[in-house]
């Protein structure tokens, strides 16, 4: 699997280039988020890893905040999640999850994304099952037999763990996202994560060739663009 899943992924929490997009894709995820399972992080542990992201991707407070309140008040929004699959120019595999309040303006847009590019949407679960809906956790630290021990002791269901230039990689099924982080951070009080997330991992990379780097910048600019869509997934590896 290795360290190379941040190249095969294009958050668009990173690669969004005015922070006022961020800070609307992670104001709309969170709205949702706290509307679905409430508003206090202590009792919704999706909305507490939400915002821990936030935080880290330097989210205003008062942005989360406001995401927050509008959820309390029960007014707002009502939006959906909404995911297409596909093929990026070159042939790449690619999934784009959207939170949308007009599903029609939303797949009109992604389509074009594909369209004006030279690629091809599929339907539903045309690439997902090639995927693995992992959670990751990264951190400094070379003896992996040790965390691999530490989650063992505390019964978490591991997928993998990889030691790899003076950092640790541990692979967890989604669903074990907070046991993991509990069990790191009971054992390693002082554990500072450089990623954990939830993420989408693909089984198999595929290269993509220089004529075909045009197209697959655009590609993902015109993704990046659209109000609509929070995270895009893939497994191409570009040229170095």
């Amino acid at each position: 699997m290795g360290r190379a899943f941040e190249v095969r992924k294009a958050s668009m929490m990173k690669t969004a280039g005015a922070k006022t997009k961020v800070y609307s894709k992670y104001g709309k995820e969170i709205y949702v988020v706290a509307k679905n399972g409430g508003p206090d992080p202590a009792t919704n542990q999706s909305l507490k890893r939400l915002i821990e992201k936030a935080k880290k991707d330097q989210v205003p407070g008062h942005v989360i905040d406001k995401a927050i309140e509008k959820a309390t008040g029960g007014a707002g929004e009502d939006y959906s999640p909404a995911r297409y699959e596909g093929f990026g120019p070159g042939g790449f595999m690619v999934i784009v999850d959207c939170l949308t309040d007009n599903p029609n303006r939303t797949i009109t847009d992604v389509r074009n994304c594909f369209t004006k590019t030279g690629a091809k949407i599929g339907v539903s679960g045309a690439v997902s099952h090639m995927f693995e809906h992992q959670a990751i956790f990264s951190f400094a630290g070379d003896d992996e037999d040790a965390i691999l021990e530490i989650l063992m002791m505390a019964d978490v269901d591991v997928t993998d763990v990889e030691a790899e230039d003076g950092n640790i990689t541990v692979f967890a099924p989604h669903t074990e996202f907070f046991a993991v982080k509990t069990a790191l951070t009971e054992a390693m009080p002082d554990i500072a994560f450089d990623v954990e997330e939830i993420t989408f991992v693909p089984q198999t990379e595929h290269a993509i060739n220089a004529d075909d780097m045009p197209m697959y910048d655009k590609f993902l600019a015109m993704l990046e663009d659209c109000d609509d869509v929070q995270n895009v997934y893939h497994n191409a590896v570009t040229p170095e």
